[in-house]
């Protein structure tokens, strides 16, 4: 079987130098918990018109300022008590920014101390190359409702000696968050789905909203959009109002655990309009796991996390429109709470019928049931591939305890809502065996509750030849959803659903090539959601397109560990957890990079997080040269970031990167940098705007060059 990853968390091999210790830990505090809402009042404060202190003066020195002058006196003679104090009235409270448009003309990047509603937050102002030059930057801060006094001061703590033209207050219309999941997806990125995503927080509720949080080991921050419902007393529901027909609901939630770490199961009431379907069965027997890496299920560990599973219904009859489910805790639903993250609806397809070219399953002996079928299905699929027919498994559930062995042979089952193949323990999955087979129209549901890479089955792994088709499959609950192995060439797999995996979702290993995952769904997995590992061999030519990820617990939504003429186009990623950016372009792993790498048109969204073991904070867009250099293009293509947690781009970290492209790229929104980095090399950007930056726009050390092209603003 393929050897698997077991050293995901290790420290690098090099201590992290001072500059970047100051740009992991972050000189600047930024509220996770409050992302900022669509701005609407905005007034523009010029600064020789506010109130100076401490020597601060207006003057008219120098061209190109507004107003009728600028703010000098930031000088040395003048630090500790040099100020600039203005009144700002916001109709609500809520996160906006202040602009700050300025000129720095020392050739170095200075700062100074701005206040806003009562909140105290350095700013770092880049040299604008002399002192006629004038420059912006967009600092997110928190506003009280009514007057706010904002204030820029340079402080015992500041380099000061810059001058200030004026500050431009952009202040929250209403206490919204754009960030919220409710908010419409990009058109054309992403994965076009068969069902309708209902988040908690957007419906009714008498219960407790959780989030948002982004704090690691908490609830919230693994919850879609860093929200959620809990439902804790009896009588507590949450509502929501279905927008297109549905027969058919899955729902992402949380238990509490038992305190022998084997889960509960309790029940939850549903009804539709007030009337009552039949109960939800929930179990946290599949989440919550503990202590260190690869993680276990003992609750004396500590490090509590994985707190979400889902759970699936049919209802039996379709629900039109406009008809209001409602989620309830009632007196026989036992568990101390219900934490409810979101709920897709759909409506389903009848179960097929055999297709033309098949042969039923049933006629070889192999029947649903609790019976293991994994000996009789491996005997039916040898037969049907000597008849030269695809073999068709009718609607039910089919438990396997080992592989399923697949050598150019057609696998279809009755669709996702009929078929299933029930994994046992940690084992149960399809293995290819080399030959072009394809696998399209059921599930596979294992029985995995803690991750074993030496001792558990992939749900679908090994050598699929050349051609070979993986379609409309559901999988969760095993370690890994899709593990591809060479000498695997033009798989195509789409319209999956990976959900709740305890390593990667998909992870195409090897000397894959011309391989494509596009259109699919994948969530809660406990590594990179979608990578590709050049592990003695490389990767080539290979893409992950079209796909919607959700809240990778460990690692990346999407990575590429070298290999030549890879790409991650078009992709929607949102919600990572720890010790991941959204997308990841590395040496930590395997091969070098042997070939052009293009990144392009993918939608992060509060993607970026901690890397708890190593204190470094991980952007949104990660091209780390680790082991070895990245000497090859890495092309970066028209991305965009939007509410990044820490950095929108990072380029670290011991090795050069050498030639890095990037045209197009928009960074919305951050909590640390826009751009940042501690790597030699060069790179080439056009059309790079960024703004809303919690730290400064631009902080590259270690010697790499920027070749600035046309097009860029806000840094």
């Amino acid at each position: 079987m393929p050897e698997f990853r077991t050293a995901r968390l290790l420290k690098p091999t090099a201590a992290l130098s001072a500059a970047m210790l100051l740009a992991l830990t972050g000189a600047v505090s930024y509220s996770l918990a409050t992302p900022p809402p669509a701005y609407a009042a905005t007034s523009t404060l010029e600064a020789e018109s506010a109130t100076l202190s401490g020597g601060a003066v207006a003057e008219q020195e120098h061209a190109g300022y507004t107003g009728s002058g600028y703010v000098g006196g930031l000088t040395d003679g003048n630090k500790g008590r040099a100020a600039i104090a203005a009144a700002l009235p916001s109709a609500y409270a809520g996160a906006g920014t202040v602009t700050v448009r300025y000129a720095n003309g020392t050739g170095s990047a200075k700062t100074l101390t701005l206040t806003a509603g009562g909140t105290s937050q350095q700013i770092f102002l880049p040299a604008t190359g002399d002192w006629g030059s004038w420059s912006t930057i967009d600092v997110p801060v928190t506003f009280t409702q009514g007057t706010n006094t904002l204030t820029l001061a340079f402080t015992d703590n500041d380099s000061g000696n810059v001058n200030i033209d004026h500050l431009k207050g952009t202040t929250p219309e209403a206490p919204t968050d754009p960030g919220d999941p409710g908010d419409p997806d990009p058109s054309g990125v992403g994965a076009s789905l068969p069902f309708t995503t209902y988040e908690a927080e957007a419906g009714t509720t008498n219960g407790s909203t959780i989030g948002p949080d982004r704090t690691y080991l908490t609830v919230a921050s693994e919850a879609s959009g860093r929200k959620a419902v809990e439902l804790a007393r009896t009588g507590d529901y949450v509502e929501i109002e279905l927008t297109e027909p549905a027969d058919a609901i899955n729902l992402r939630y949380s238990l509490p655990d038992s305190g022998d770490g084997k889960g509960i199961d309790a029940t939850l009431s549903v009804y539709a309009d007030g009337e009552a379907l039949p109960d939800l069965q929930l179990t946290s027997r599949y989440a919550w796991v503990y202590g260190a890496y690869p993680y276990t299920n003992s609750p004396g560990e500590g490090q509590a996390h994985r707190f979400f599973d889902e759970t699936r219904t049919h209802f039996g009859r379709t629900l039109p429109a406009g008809t209001v489910l409602r989620l309830q805790k009632d007196a026989t639903d036992t568990a101390a709470s219900y934490t409810i993250d979101l709920l897709e609806a759909e409506r389903t397809e009848a179960a097929a019928a055999l297709p033309s070219g098949y042969v039923s399953a049933e006629d070889l002996g192999v029947t649903p049931g609790g019976q293991d079928v994994t000996a009789a299905l491996n005997s039916a699929l040898q037969q049907a591939k000597s008849q030269d027919k695809g073999l068709f498994l009718p609607a039910g559930t089919y438990v396997i305890s080992d592989h399923v062995n697949l050598t150019g042979v057609k696998l279809r089952g009755a669709g996702v809502w009929h078929t299933v193949l029930r994994g046992t323990g940690l084992k149960g999955g399809l293995f290819g065996q080399g030959g072009t087979s394809t696998i399209e129209d059921l599930m596979i549901d294992g029985q995995n509750t803690v991750r074993d890479d030496a001792g558990g089955q992939a749900a679908i792994e090994g050598d699929f030849g050349t051609g070979s088709t993986i379609k409309n499959v559901w999988i969760q609950h095993t370690k890994v959803g899709l593990w591809i192995s060479g000498p695997t060439a033009g798989l195509r797999a789409t319209d999956l659903r990976i959900r709740n995996t305890y390593a990667d979702g998909v992870n195409l290993h090897g000397a894959v090539k011309d391989t494509v995952v596009a259109n699919s769904s994948i969530r809660g997995t406990g590594d990179d959601a979608l990578a590709m590992w050049s592990d003695g061999a490389a990767v080539t030519n290979s893409a992950f397109r079209d796909n919607t990820v959700q809240l990778p617990m460990l690692a990346n939504g999407a990575a590429v560990y070298g290999g030549s003429g890879n790409s991650v186009e078009n992709n929607l990623i949102s919600d990572t957890v720890v010790a991941a950016a959204g997308i990841a372009v590395s040496t930590r792993f395997g091969e070098p990079f042997s070939g052009t790498t293009t990144v392009s048109g993918n939608h992060l969204r509060r993607t970026g997080s901690m890397e708890v073991n190593w204190n470094s904070q991980l952007g949104a867009l990660w091209i780390y040269a680790d082991v070895h250099d990245i000497t090859q293009p890495v092309v970066l293509t028209d991305n965009t970031v939007e509410d990044s947690t820490y950095s929108g781009l990072l380029v670290t970290w011991q090795k050069q990167v050498s030639d890095l492209r990037v045209d197009g790229l928009t960074i919305n929104r951050t909590g640390a940098n826009g751009i940042e980095g501690n790597a030699a090399g060069n790179g080439t950007f056009a059309n790079t705007k960024i703004s809303a930056t919690a730290g400064a726009p631009l902080n590259m050390t270690g010697g790499f060059t920027i070749q600035r092209g046309s097009g860029n603003s806000g840094w």
